[in-house]
């Protein structure tokens, strides 16, 4: 195995979970990146000032068992820090938490539901018969599920979920999770979101967010790769795949250099691939559709104050353009990384920004300030010292429903092509968890053809409690 070689184009999660995991298998692994950094959309900058930011604040939850091997396997894991409690606050300042009780799945949050200061008794009644019907639905998987091809905020509507329900509970979880409106998301995720994180498994809701710089998480993939002989170049864009004879036969560089491999992982962006793929494969059934594929943006939004003006780790705010807010002052004091001494360093997150695309930054920053001194009273005491925006226009691919069809899957028509990134048949919606899915799967279809199968996919997070009993009846 040793003698095999592959190479990965792209550093992102995708790019960077194949290459690890065929480096761990034996192969010789050579990463290249265009950019001068690993991660691709989940990483970070690094300002004037020597000041980190992150693109957009990334999280991961227990559910995610694949993100979760993964960092073990770069030994990033323990710069993840979990959360059991999830704080939101609405408009007229009531706070409601979300965390798991004493009782077994899926009661374990029946608690903290009750008690959910921004929602009424018909709100949470409204909620707790389409919890029921997701707990029927998914009871046994083999059976036809009733969101198959509609919209979730359709499936919302025929649960008759109240408008309030849809506005301080469906809506903050599942935009926050899949980065794009209730009318765009095909109600097989929704559905799944809840299942997986919620109702099947105690532990599955539980948030994990970095304690240091997205970019800062990914050195050990360098290592990881590099200590098994292999290597990774960044600033170093491929321009295109030569074929040859039904296969891929090199990839070729800005100055005409070209590289060989026994295998060849393209984990890039599904609107990029076209570009360095041959003309004479642009039609191929495995890269027709991509242009089918929608995106949705998403925009960070960074505050400097001169003071702290929240506790929290993180607090959602509901019925606001502002969806996350993330006191990054705090994290990072606790991976004893803060950057920040006496101020205050906030991220803002604002999935399926489209109403934001327009508009300038400072503009931009008015709305989220605004926002943030009605919920944060400190913060309408505190000077803003600085800020900036971070606009990702194409930050994912949509999961609009359907959508599955048009997701080709890790192997291609040639034999020593394959594929990898969140927009690929994964089985999960654009998501870190997602991209790392799609780069074992990737890595284990190059493993097949090499005649040394292995499984690489980590199963989801067991259901437990009444749950498992549930399923076995």
């Amino acid at each position: 195995m040793s003698s095999k070689s592959v190479i990965v184009i792209g550093g992102g999660l995708a790019g960077l979970a194949a290459g690890v995991a065929l480096a761990d298998s034996g192969f010789r692994v050579r990463l290249f990146e265009k950019r001068p950094f690993l991660g691709g959309r989940a990483t970070s900058y690094v300002l004037p000032n020597g000041e980190h930011v992150d693109n957009c604040q990334h999280v991961t939850f227990r559910c995610c068992t694949n993100l979760e091997d993964f960092y073990q396997r770069v030994g990033s894991a323990a710069k993840i820090k979990f959360f059991d409690c999830l704080l939101l606050l609405d408009p007229q300042g009531r706070r409601g938490e979300l965390r798991a009780g004493l009782l077994p799945a899926p009661f374990h949050m029946l608690g903290s539901f009750l008690s959910f200061r921004p929602l009424s008794l018909s709100d949470k009644l409204s909620i707790a018969r389409a919890m029921l019907r997701i707990l029927w639905e998914k009871r046994k998987p083999s059976r036809p599920q009733d969101e198959a091809g509609i919209s979730m905020l359709e499936w919302l509507e025929r649960r008759g979920q109240t408008q309030r329900s849809i506005d301080r509970f469906w809506r903050p979880v599942l935009v926050s999770a899949l980065s794009e409106e209730l009318d765009r998301i095909d109600a097989r995720y929704g559905v799944d979101v809840f299942w997986k994180a919620v109702l099947s498994n105690r532990t599955g809701y539980r948030m994990g967010v970095p304690t240091i710089p997205l970019a800062e998480l990914y050195e050990g993939c360098r290592v990881a790769i590099e200590k098994r002989g292999g290597e990774v170049m960044l600033r170093a864009p491929v321009r295109g795949l030569r074929a040859k004879d039904g296969a891929v036969a090199a990839v070729r560089f800005e100055d005409g250099r070209e590289e060989t491999a026994d295998a060849y992982v393209c984990a890039v962006p599904h609107n990029a691939l076209p570009e360095i793929l041959p003309e004479s494969l642009r039609q191929d059934e495995s890269f027709r559709n991509l242009e089918k594929l929608r995106v949705s943006p998403i925009t960070g939004v960074h505050l400097w104050f001169d003071r702290q003006v929240m506790t929290e780790p993180f607090i959602t705010l509901l019925e606001t353009t502002s969806q996350w807010v993330f006191n990054k002052t705090a994290l990072y004091a606790a991976g004893d990384n803060s950057s920040n001494s006496g101020g205050q360093y906030l991220q803002l997150v604002i999935s399926a920004s489209y109403d934001l695309l327009q508009k300038s930054r400072e503009e931009i920053i008015e709305i989220c300030l605004k926002e943030l001194r009605h919920a944060l009273p400190a913060a309408g005491e505190a000077k803003l010292v600085k800020a900036t925006v971070i606009k990702e226009a194409a930050a994912i691919f949509s999961p609009e429903p359907g959508v599955d069809r048009w997701r080709p899957k890790q192997h291609t028509s040639l034999p020593n092509l394959f594929l990898a990134g969140d927009w690929t048949d994964t089985g999960w919606p654009a998501t870190m968890e997602g991209a790392v899915r799609s780069g074992y799967l990737a890595a284990e279809a190059v493993l097949q053809k090499a005649g040394a199968p292995q499984a690489l996919l980590q199963p989801d997070l067991p259901a437990d409690g009444i749950v498992a009993l549930w399923r076995k009846g």
